[in-house]
């Protein structure tokens, strides 16, 4: 096979050569330099970072014949260094622990510890995924890992280290290793590609770089797909064609449609992104990735990108994060649903759904009392869990609108305490939009005294926005005729209002099915064909 791979021909041959990782690199190469070296090493991280690779350039450092001491550059021309490379020298043991697990693959792997080595300073011993190893494997290797002879050197490689016993991790020296930032990763690309001769533009750079979450191998092996895909050139459009990304833009147009609760154009604008036959999941992952940098730019203001800073400014922080909450939850449940897109347009409308509600606009609910609802609200307090509105009626009332909210007190009058029938039944016959009674009919009724009502929501639910609470309890207080207070408490729901109808509902339903099973000629069908009603094609027809 005369091709190979990028990330196998520019693998780093000397500390020098290696992205990142600077904090592990000083910590060995002093330990060379003052002949300070441990029994053994256990290099710990993610994958693609570049563990075992250190680990065999520290190998070569051992036993380079390049002078009479360990050399903290090797010379990758002796005989050692070479063979070290080659996967062939004879004192350097590099074994896979998955494929060798058992006692008696470590027993055989340890007889020969005692013996010096023939031709090198150090035995050296390179295991990689060593949680892999087997508990008996583990107890195996304790004693000679504790008291090894000074001629034997342990290396250890590990993805998983919470999976290493802690008598193995106790004797060994730990060297976690980061996640490579984008940039070190773009740097390194850029670098590799003026080496092969191959056409880029930095777009392309800046996508695989952020494609590779942080790993040097996934960037070289994106690096090298791109390559084939684009015929030996880099171009923005292909890459992102092979990543299933799209251009940050529509996205941007999508959420600046959200925020201003243009249905339509969100509608739209999704529409123009799902004809580019991108990958769902991918584009809910940008969408999030987008109101992190807005959640970002909000606290920080540090982000260039004039898109971002026009959202930030225009989107409340609160509704931010809640949009963010909703994005993250679509896309935890993102792959039990049955169909993607449908399950990206549901996110796009639980934003629209939960939308605060403009202090400047006209009220969309005709209230009972129009000085109620022509006078603004009080600051908001931003309480944990209390929201109060101030709905006192000033001092000089025209009669029409004291008439008014004294017939309403009269027709709607709400006793001091409630039992949840009562509440529910009050519920119903409120004046709410239908986002406000969607959220609110989740909700169970408490209690309800010195005019606070306390109703208590499910952990699952999030918290309803300000312009939410502030609809519901101008309802409630326009149908009251006098300031409420609103708790909200958290714990197992049974019978919120939307439960208690949905109850109903099934309650009718069974009536219904045993009503259709008592007809003769409906029974005599049933018995004949051994057939079984349909719940959902039960339905109420109008006379």
């Amino acid at each position: 096979m005369s091709y190979q791979v990028l990330a196998r021909k520019y693998r780093p041959s000397t500390f020098s050569e290696v992205v990142g990782q600077q904090h592990i690199l000083t910590a060995l190469e002093n330990s060379i330099q003052h002949n300070k070296l441990h029994q053994a090493y256990m290099f710990s991280g993610t994958r693609g970072v570049g563990k075992t690779t250190i680990a065999r350039v520290f190998a070569k450092c051992l036993n380079c014949q390049k002078g009479d001491m360990p050399q903290v550059e090797p010379c990758n021309e002796c005989s050692a260094c070479l063979e070290i490379k080659a996967g062939r020298h004879i004192e350097f043991l590099e074994v896979d622990a998955a494929s060798r697990t058992g006692v008696d693959d470590m027993r055989e792997l340890l007889e020969s510890v005692q013996y010096k080595p023939a031709n090198a300073r150090y035995k050296i011993y390179l295991i990689d995924e060593v949680h892999m190893l087997s508990k008996s494997s583990f107890n195996a290797l304790l004693k000679t890992l504790e008291e090894p002879p000074p001629h034997v050197m342990f290396l250890m490689a590990t993805t998983e280290v919470e999976k290493v016993p802690k008598t193995v991790l106790s004797r060994c020296l730990q060297l976690n290793l980061k996640t490579i930032p984008e940039n070190q990763i773009r740097d390194h690309i850029q670098s590799l590609l003026d080496l092969e001769n191959i056409k880029y533009d930095e777009e392309s750079l800046v996508l695989i770089a952020s494609s590779a979450q942080g790993s040097i191998r996934d960037g070289l092996t994106l690096l090298d797909q791109a390559i084939a895909h684009g015929n030996g050139v880099l171009e923005a459009d292909q890459v992102k064609a092979l990543l299933g990304t799209i251009d940050q833009s529509y996205i941007i147009e999508l959420v600046k449609n959200v925020a201003a609760s243009d249905g339509d154009g969100a509608y739209l604008t999704l529409n123009k992104i799902t004809e580019l036959n991108v990958e769902y999941e991918q584009v809910l992952k940008i969408i999030i990735s987008v109101f992190h940098k807005i959640s970002i730019h909000q606290q920080l203001q540090n982000s260039e990108d004039a898109g971002i800073m026009q959202l930030a400014e225009s989107i409340d922080p609160q509704v931010t994060q809640l949009h963010y909450e909703i994005a993250l939850n679509a896309l935890n449940k993102f792959h039990v649903h049955p169909h993607p897109k449908q399950a990206l347009e549901l996110c796009i409308l639980r934003m629209l759904a939960f939308q605060p509600i403009s202090e400047g606009a006209a009220p969309k609910i005709e209230k009972k009392n129009p000085e109620l609802a022509a006078k603004p609200t009080t600051p908001k307090e931003n309480l944990a869990e209390v929201t109060e509105i101030q709905t006192t009626e000033p001092k000089e009332v025209p009669p029409v609108v004291e008439a008014s909210v004294k017939l309403d007190a009269e027709e709607s009058s709400m006793p001091s305490e409630l039992d949840m029938l009562s509440w529910n039944s009050i519920f119903n016959s409120l004046n709410l939009s239908m986002f406000v009674s969607q959220v609110f009919s989740e909700f169970e009724f408490v209690s309800f005294a010195d005019n606070t009502l306390t109703l208590k929501k499910s952990d699952e639910l999030i918290n309803p926005t300000e312009g939410l609470k502030t609809e519901f309890l101008e309802e409630i207080s326009t149908h009251l005729g006098h300031k409420i207070s609103l708790i909200i408490e958290s714990g197992e729901v049974l019978a919120s209002p939307a439960a208690v109808e949905v109850e109903r509902a099934q309650d009718q339903l069974n009536q219904d099915k045993d009503a259709l099973l008592e007809n003769a000629a409906v029974k005599d069908i049933l018995d004949s064909f051994d057939g079984k009603i349909i719940d959902d094609s039960i339905k109420k027809v109008s006379p």
